[in-house]
């Protein structure tokens, strides 16, 4: 594809980078990114791989736009309260940059609806709030062979990691660092323990960042690491993750239960 004459000045910034140029823009215009939840982590995602231009943006949520949400999640408006999360996202998405299709996906991401829903994108965001979901993003992305950048908040503290154990090799899953979901009163989603706002911006940033330099194949992956950031001490740390010979969906002896719930266990290659 060509760029246009408006194309070239909005992405200006972009195509003076050696690393971008009208080749990288161009990626990722024809680029296809699905957003899974449209919440704290999910507006900043959104609204930077917008304005980036991902040519086509995914965006799952099966949640009305509350009050309480506008704190932190800022790609919605107050005139927007009660309506779709998915709508509301897509209306903005339109304000900054008509060159973005936004695909809206209303409903919950389930064992049954996973694999259609992930057919066709080149790379997954996982913006969710539940370990339950993150698990399963995590093993239906190892099932379609597509990168997943994933991350997580809770108070003050965030952390963010790239899974692409499909490739084999050096590289872990999610499954690798947390084997099974702890238990449920364990760790706290933010409605019970609270989050500063900015915390979601701040993450959701460097979220898509990752998600760029995986489209455009740019600088150090975080695949194979975690990088924990401490808001109140402004601090970052990077985790070097392993992959475990014992995981039950990466490793080389896996079986796991599929995604269909049936509890049928399949060898993996």
């Amino acid at each position: 594809m060509d760029l246009t004459d408006s194309q070239f000045h909005r992405y200006a910034r972009h195509l003076i980078l050696d690393e971008v140029g009208e080749e990288g823009q161009e990626k990722l215009l024809e680029s296809r990114v699905l957003v899974v939840g449209a919440g704290g982590l999910g507006s900043p995602l959104l609204l930077y791989l917008a304005a980036a231009g991902v040519g086509t943006l995914g965006v799952i949520d099966d949640d009305v736009v509350e009050l309480s949400n506008l704190q932190r999640q800022v790609i919605h408006k107050t005139a927007s309260l009660d309506q779709p999360k998915v709508d509301s996202a897509r209306a903005t998405v339109a304000e900054i940059n008509p060159d973005v299709r936004i695909v809206p996906h209303r409903t919950r991401l389930t064992a049954a609806n996973a694999a259609e829903i992930l057919a066709g994108y080149d790379l997954v965001a996982d913006g969710s709030d539940n370990f339950a979901t993150r698990f399963l993003l995590n093993d239906a992305c190892y099932f379609a062979r597509i990168p997943l950048v994933s991350a997580a908040l809770l108070r003050f503290d965030g952390q963010l990691s790239t899974y692409k154990a499909h490739l084999g090799g050096a590289h872990p899953c999610y499954r690798c660092l947390f084997p099974t979901p702890p238990p449920a009163d364990l760790i706290p989603r933010c409605e019970e323990a609270g989050i500063l706002g900015a915390i979601a911006g701040a993450v959701g940033s460097l979220q898509a960042v990752e998600v760029l330099k995986e489209l455009l194949g740019l600088g150090e992956s975080l695949s194979g690491s975690l990088l924990v950031y401490d808001g109140l001490a402004t601090t970052f740390r990077k985790i070097r993750l392993k992959r475990d010979p014992a995981c039950p969906l990466c490793g080389p002896q896996a079986t796991i239960r599929d995604l269909s719930g049936h509890g049928t266990e399949h060898p993996l290659p």
